[in-house]
């Protein structure tokens, strides 16, 4: 073999093994979270943990074992609710990165700079700001290809980079007297909606995610986006184009879910354009018109959510008029893989999966 050769091999190995957890195996729940009051909001997704700082984790003499605790747990729940957080922004991004390296993320992987976060603030760049106050319009050509239908926004964070996220936190410190709800929802229990059939099938599938609507909106304003490293060295350049697998493994869990959403994912490509369409709206029917597999958070003032980006999509309410703001980090994770030894969520817990009779 020539030297050229090898090390263009060598190159192409080191280049594959980017972003890539050192280990899959699933990370067990301790216990270590216990002892704080909480509830589970429904039975398939969303905890609320009582009279907990945030703040005081991280100061906790065992502040690692309590943060891994709660990457498991956000994990498992998809999304974790703490009241009235002092958190500051610092604090913020300090968490963001605990969650994501004390539950294995790759080394490569830090906190996820927004493609339109490219101008100078007060805010560290890894501070993604929230707010109803941008022109969100500008993201599309035409006024009439704005959809009326609220659920056109379900996503997932920022699947449009090679590297997304695993996990989010969001405060929210600015609120309309009333609106503005979040809604989160399972793509666990949407796969164990899917038969076995179907599901065997989309998972050899992949999915193009485009974030062009931010490329739109750049355009249309004037704005230059950020071309990276946003976060993660593969998160490079203004493609905002990424390629996943339809079924993805969340290697916290070890539990399969869906991973596609409304907002982002554009076709599945191993199918033709008609055949990627009907299945994807599908997909996406299962997450809005399942409201039981959703949970809806009714935010308060400096009200902190953290969700696991791998296995959970959400959507805004945009049912008010007055300004409403918050700071969110987003940590990166691996690039997303399916696993084909992986469990379902109600396989590995011993559930029974939910079949609906009409009411009589």
């Amino acid at each position: 073999m020539s030297t050229t050769l090898a090390s263009t091999q060598t190159t192409e190995t080191s280049r594959l093994a980017l972003s890539v957890r050192a280990s899959t195996q699933p990370l067990q729940p301790t216990g270590a979270l216990d002892k704080f009051e909480h509830f589970d909001c429904t039975p398939v997704i969303g905890r609320e943990y009582k009279d907990v700082q945030l703040s005081d984790l991280l100061k906790a003499q065992n502040a690692d074992e309590l943060i891994r605790e709660l990457a498991i747990i956000v994990s498992q729940r998809n999304v974790v609710f703490f009241r009235n957080q002092d958190i500051t922004v610092e604090q913020q991004q300090q968490l963001g990165n605990k969650l994501g390296t004390l539950s294995g993320r790759p080394k490569e992987s830090g906190l996820h700079v927004h493609p339109t976060d490219n101008k100078p603030t007060d805010l560290p760049a890894e501070i993604h700001t929230i707010t109803s106050e941008k022109d969100r319009t500008k993201e599309f050509q035409n006024i009439l290809e704005i959809s009326q239908f609220s659920g056109k926004e379900w996503h997932s964070d920022i699947t449009f980079e090679p590297v997304p996220s695993d996990f989010a936190i969001l405060k929210v410190h600015t609120l309309p007297a009333n609106g503005g709800d979040t809604l989160w929802s399972s793509s666990y229990e949407a796969y164990d909606r899917l038969s076995p059939a179907f599901a065997k099938y989309l998972e050899g599938l992949t999915a193009l995610h485009d974030g062009g609507k931010f490329t739109t909106s750049a355009a249309a304003t004037g704005a230059t986006l950020f071309a990276g490293p946003r976060g993660n060295p593969e998160n490079v350049g203004l493609d905002l184009k990424a390629v996943h697998p339809v079924v993805r493994t969340n290697p916290v869990t070890g539990w399969k879910g869906l991973f596609v959403n409304r907002d982002f994912t554009r076709r599945i490509l191993e199918l033709t354009k008609d055949e990627s369409d009907a299945t994807l709206e599908y997909l996406h029917r299962l997450v809005t018109e399942n409201h039981d597999m959703q949970v809806r958070f009714r935010w308060q003032k400096n009200d902190v959510a953290i969700w696991a980006n791998s296995s959970t999509i959400h959507n805004v309410t945009r049912d008010y008029d007055e300004k409403r703001e918050g700071y969110r980090v987003v940590s990166l994770g691996e690039k997303p893989y399916f696993d084909p030894s992986s469990k379902s969520r109600r396989e590995a817990l011993g559930l029974q999966k939910r079949v609906f009779w009409s009411s009589g």
